[in-house]
C-alpha cells in the first residue's frame, strides 16, 4: 500500500515504456509487500512519476543527464509493514523495474536513489483519517500480516 513519487529525466519514459514502469513498479510493491492479486487491494499502490526538466537535474553541480540516466523513487510505506530482508528486496525490484522499462534506444548510464521511508503508526491519514497497521493490513490484505489482523475489526479512527 505505498504511495510512490519517482522522479525521472524528461523524456526518458515515452508513452510505452512509463506504462511498463508503472506497472512493474507495482508489481514491485506486491511483491514486497505481499499485496494479493486482487484490484481492490493493488488499488492501494498509488505511483506518481514526474519529469524534470533538462538542466534542473544535477549531481555535485553538474547536469549529468548527457551521460547518466538518475532516476529517483520515493517510497512510503506504513511502519510494520517492511522488516530488513523485504527492504532490501523492494529496493532491488524497484532499481529493476527502472532498468527493464528503459526504452530500448536509451544508451545513458542508469543511476537510481530508491528511499523506503516507513511512516510511523498513526501518522498517515486518508481521506482525513488516521489509519493505523491493522486498517492498512485489512485494506491492502498484506499476507505476512493476516493472521495477525484477521479478526476484521475496525480500528478507531480518531
Amino acid at each position: 500500500m505505498p504511495n510512490m513519487l519517482i522522479k525521472v529525466p524528461q523524456g526518458a519514459y515515452p508513452s510505452e515504456s512509463r506504462a511498463r514502469l508503472v506497472s512493474m513498479l507495482n508489481t514491485a510493491a506486491a511483491t514486497a509487500e505481499t499485496i494479493p492479486d486482487d484490484p481492490a487491494k493493488r488499488f492501494f499502490s498509488w505511483v506518481q512519476i514526474d519529469e524534470v526538466a533538462p538542466g534542473a537535474w544535477t549531481c555535485g553541480g553538474h547536469n549529468v543527464t548527457e551521460h547518466m540516466l538518475p532516476c529517483l523513487a520515493m517510497i512510503d510505506v506504513p511502519a510494520g509493514v517492511l522488516d530488513g530482508a523485504t527492504r532490501a528486496r523492494y529496493a532491488q525490484l524497484v532499481h529493476c523495474a527502472f532498468q527493464k522499462a528503459l526504452p530500448s534506444s536509451e544508451r545513458r548510464q542508469l543511476v537510481t536513489s530508491i528511499m523506503l521511508h516507513e511512516v510511523a503508526d498513526g501518522a498517515w491519514a486518508a481521506n482525513g483519517n488516521i489509519w493505523h497497521l491493522p486498517d492498512f493490513a485489512r485494506a491492502a490484505g498484506y499476507g505476512h500480516l493476516q493472521t495477525t489482523y484477521a479478526s476484521g475489526e475496525r480500528h478507531e479512527h480518531a
